[in-house]
């Protein structure tokens, strides 16, 4: 499954670590997996005699090019003939594509409209996607009170991304009182699932002692769980502790490498923020061991969760 991503945020909660991510978007796009054995022939087949899931099939293969060249016109005609029919699954991609501009004019208010005709049907993943519309007023006034709700819902149905991102908001108090034992409570329930900004969140709270009893250890397991995903942020509070020695021998080389590979993985101030870590890390480091370390971050594959 290909995830398309957004805008991310988060609230920076202490100076070395990055803090908790309050709201990530997911606009992922969501296949047909009972249908993933047809060839393209057999969904097309399918698609053209009105079968809704051949067609939302279709055009999530044409907008990822998976066995077929890449078209995103394509694929729009098929996710909007499965959605004008109703399917929520299709009216959930729609929405996703015109959320992040992709191969339509970026329009908030179109992907809030298709959002919620899937919602209304129960899809986890469209739901998700409106509380964060709603906690960054886009397509609609900003209301955290409405973003919770819509986060619970998909967090219930057990979305994973919707139970990080309700976590988050407990974490922060932002439209319900703020409560570090229930932010928790929803992270693990993220965690239990392999999601890497729920165990990134974990991981600060074992950090920083919120919600539970304050254990180096334990938040470099979470964050070097995340890190291994491909996680930025965890990547660069894990090259944090390894660079102090919290939870874990100091190790600057092994820090070195988690630095790059989070300035690899980020854009703008973020990125900044973690190539100063790094080459500060680098001046007290011997050049067979920056070597080493750069030898290792070009080397490092990502772990892939289910």
């Amino acid at each position: 499954m290909t995830d398309m991503k957004v805008h991310r945020r988060l609230i920076a909660l202490v100076v070395v670590l990055t803090g908790v991510y309050t709201v990530v978007p997911s606009s992922r796009l969501h296949g047909q997996p009972l249908l993933d054995g047809l060839s393209l022939n057999e969904l097309r087949v399918r698609a053209e005699q009105g079968d809704t899931a051949a067609q939302d099939a279709l055009g999530f293969r044409y907008l990822t090019g998976r066995g077929v060249q890449r078209d995103e016109v394509e694929a729009i005609r098929w996710f909007r003939l499965a959605a004008e029919q109703g399917d929520a699954v299709a009216q959930s991609n729609l929405g996703s594509v015109y959320d992040a501009g992709r191969g339509v004019p970026q329009d908030y208010v179109e992907a809030v409209r298709w959002y919620l005709l899937a919602a209304d049907q129960g899809n986890a993943g469209a739901r998700h996607n409106l509380g964060y519309m709603y906690a960054n007023g886009r397509g609609l006034s900003q209301d955290n009170a409405e973003a919770v709700r819509w986060f619970r819902l998909a967090a219930e149905q057990g979305f994973a991304e919707a139970q990080s991102d309700l976590g988050g908001m407990y974490a922060d108090g932002r439209g319900v009182q703020r409560d570090d034992t229930e932010a928790v409570r929803w992270f693990r329930l993220g965690v239990d699932q392999g999601n890497a900004v729920a165990q990134t969140n974990l991981g600060f709270m074992y950090a920083t002692g919120r919600g539970v009893s304050q254990d180096d250890t334990e938040a470099v397991l979470w964050f070097r769980l995340a890190a291994e995903q491909g996680n930025a942020r965890a990547q660069f509070n894990l090259g944090n502790m390894l660079a102090s020695g919290r939870g874990v021998p100091r190790d600057d080389v092994e820090a070195h490498v988690w630095f790059n590979l989070a300035a690899a993985h980020s854009s703008g101030q973020g990125r900044d923020t973690y190539v100063k870590r790094r080459d500060a890390v680098a001046e007290g480091m011997t050049r067979e061991q920056t070597a080493e370390a750069q030898r290792r971050a070009r080397e490092w594959t990502p772990t892939i969760e289910p």
